[in-house]
């Protein structure tokens, strides 16, 4: 059984590596999105006096219900990390000169990565509608919560239903309230009292769900009703003034927690998805849309019967289409068209004619807008159940596309530590989270298809995944500052320096004979590039890979040749070398004969557009070359002047 179970050494420290990394971020990636679910939902729960159990519940449930979000930002962090670290400790350059390829390095993770998303699926499946009932239930109990009683100073306290309460002062220690005005609208603004005193105090009944108002010193003054009505004066209200030494005045408020069943909120037919797995889910989603169906067909049939041409129906089938031609004879009169039947009729038949078509006509438009806002209901209602149904996948393919991103970019920038790694995870998180969110509120709202919405992000991000995994299989250079400063430097023909300092130490001095007849076999290479590719013609560009090879020669020629000048000690000979230009060797923006310069040639507009824009690139490689014909020729005069003998002149 041992050998069955046995782990390679390397695969045992990259799980090793990996797995106190991840649960380290995880850590810290649910603690930074309940922090933005306590800044979001903050105002709900501050001010209502709640225990500590139950906002420590709150948001152990929270906390739960954030796993989904916190774990693929996890994962990606994680694999960037641990990727990173191993590029820049070249542990990753160790493994592959050992001839093991990026994609089987990963082999551990990636089993370890599949596993997770596994478990996130169940989980989302069979823990999270459990969660969201508490969670929710709980969250819309704190919500319906009567505040803390905290009346402020010289501002009008509204939170006590039916009453405006103002207080001038208000001593903190005994919690006594001077110069106290309330407004007492509980029974209706026709019955409004208005009380003024010196001074009041509060307090709560033992079971918390009456308040206790006890003024000193002062006046009520209330609408004086006759009955149930006011006086119906204009100019004056009677109303009935009331002064007291003391007066306690009992006010209904409920300071107590409530909590709400859960069954609210799996019994509610607009939020019970929240509570559904996915065999429940599949289960509404197909009686709602059989519903929606028969609805639709119930409305189609209405609206036959409901149309103007209706009265077609009472008539005989043979005779229908004399009908539709005004000319139908029944009886042996001719039946006259609507209009003309209209206008027969006395001014108040016409009227009442007019307005029963008016009444019918306005009963119909309310009656199907009733049932079309009840099929939107109920069509924002599937929709809510296909995005929760959908999540239960979406979530789990979400890891496994964070890792095939991390992953590789790590390897790639080769960036270990909590700098680049965390920078380069929340750019992509933030991009992530910002299309997720454009897909859900469009399936929400029926935009796009469900099955489209709810997979847009993971459409974008996995083309992403799978480039980065080719690129960082192949060893590549995307994320090389120097590769894309070359390129804006060729794209704007910035010219490159050359700099050739005297060496302390020389090991090979250079071999001016070998230099003088490689310079003078340079230029004649130039001659012949000349020669034959100083007029390309359009296929010839795109087509004719030779120019771009023999190009790469010259190029390459020159390069060993100035790198043994470059061994010399003589400052004038350095200072010509460096006068050398840099060349480039491609002049088009493909590669001649490849698929894109193919695509290019034979769709004109692309093709003639960049033969037009590669016109600077190809004047400026043929100045260069002239300038590298000129340069040799004075390199080997000055070699000729100054290291050869007589002898070796004349000859």
């Amino acid at each position: 059984m041992k050998r069955f179970f046995h782990i390679k050494r390397l695969y045992g420290y990259i799980l090793t590596t990996f797995i106190p990394l991840f649960l380290m971020t995880f850590a810290i990636c649910l603690f930074l999105v309940l922090m933005q679910f306590l800044w979001k939902y903050v105002e709900d729960m501050v001010g209502k006096g709640l225990g500590l159990d139950v906002i420590g519940e709150m948001f152990f449930y929270a906390a739960l219900n954030l796993i989904p979000m916190a774990l693929p930002l996890a994962i990606l962090l994680a694999s960037l990390m641990v990727f990173g670290n191993m590029g820049e400790n070249l542990e990753l350059l160790a493994i592959k000169s050992a001839g093991i390829p990026l994609l089987k390095t990963m082999k551990p993770l990636i089993i370890l990565i599949f596993f997770i998303s596994v478990g996130a699926f169940f989980f989302q499946n069979n823990a999270t509608p459990k969660i969201q009932t508490k969670f929710y239930s709980l969250l819309i109990s704190i919500r319906q919560a009567s505040p803390e009683l905290d009346v402020p100073e010289s501002v009008f306290y509204k939170e006590i239903d039916g009453y405006n309460l103002y207080v001038e002062r208000k001593d903190q220690k005994t919690g006594m309230l001077y110069d106290v005005l309330i407004y007492d609208v509980a029974s209706g603004f026709n019955s409004m009292a208005v009380i003024i005193c010196d001074s009041a105090k509060m307090s709560m009944t033992e079971d918390k769900r009456m308040l206790i108002f006890t003024m000193y010193s002062g006046q009520q003054f209330q609408n004086f009703t006759q009955g149930n009505r006011v006086s119906d004066a204009a100019d004056f209200v009677p109303y009935a003034r009331e002064n007291f030494d003391e007066k306690t005045m009992m006010i209904s408020y409920d300071a107590n927690f409530n909590r709400m069943g859960e069954e609210m909120i799996e019994g509610s037919s607009t939020s019970n998805y929240v509570s559904k797995n996915l065999t429940a889910l599949s289960t509404s989603i197909d009686s709602m849309t059989m519903i929606m169906d028969s609805v639709n067909r119930l409305d189609r049939n209405l609206m036959k019967n409901y149309s103007y041409l209706t009265f077609r129906n009472s008539y005989p089938s043979e005779k229908k289409d004399s009908l539709i031609a005004g000319t139908l004879l029944y009886a042996g009169v001719k039946v006259p068209r609507p209009d003309t039947l209209l206008q027969s009729k006395e001014l108040e038949q016409q009227s009442a004619i007019l307005q029963s078509a008016f009444m019918k006509a306005d009963n119909n438009s309310n009656e199907f807008l009733f049932r079309s806002l009840n099929k939107t209901t109920t069509q924002k209602t599937i929709n809510r159940h296909w995005i929760e149904w959908h999540r239960k996948f979406t979530i789990p393919f979400t890891c496994l596309i964070f890792f095939f991103i991390g992953a590789p970019l790590g390897s790639i920038v080769r960036k270990g530590g909590l700098g680049t790694p965390i920078v380069i995870s929340v750019i992509l998180f933030i991009i992530y989270y910002i299309v997720e969110n454009v897909g859900y509120k469009m399936t929400r709202d029926g935009v796009w298809e469900h099955w489209f919405g709810m997979w847009f992000s993971s459409l974008i991000l996995l083309p992403i995944g799978v480039f980065l995994t080719y690129k960082a299989m192949n060893d590549s250079v995307i994320m090389n500052a120097d590769t894309y400063a070359q390129f804006f430097k060729r794209l704007f023909l910035i010219r490159e320096k050359r700099k050739y300092p005297v060496k302390s130490v020389i090991i090979d001095s250079p071999n001016y004979e070998d230099i003088v007849r490689s310079l003078s076999g340079l230029s004649d290479g130039i001659d012949h590039w000349f020669e034959k590719y100083n007029h390309l013609t359009y296929k010839d560009f795109w087509m004719n890979n030779t120019s771009d090879r023999e190009l790469f020669l010259i190029k390459s020629s020159m390069e060993i040749i100035l790198n043994q000048l470059s061994n010399s000690r003589n400052l004038e000979e350095l200072a010509k070398a460096e006068a050398f230009p840099v060349l480039i060797t491609k002049i088009g923006p493909f590669k001649a004969g490849t698929p894109g310069a193919i695509f290019s040639m034979y769709f004109f507009p692309a093709g003639i557009l960049f033969r037009l824009l590669s016109i600077p690139f190809e004047l400026r490689t043929k100045k260069d070359l002239r300038e590298v014909q000129r340069l040799s020729r004075e390199m080997i005069e000055f070699i000729q002047n100054t290291h050869y003998t007589d002898s070796i002149i004349t000859a």
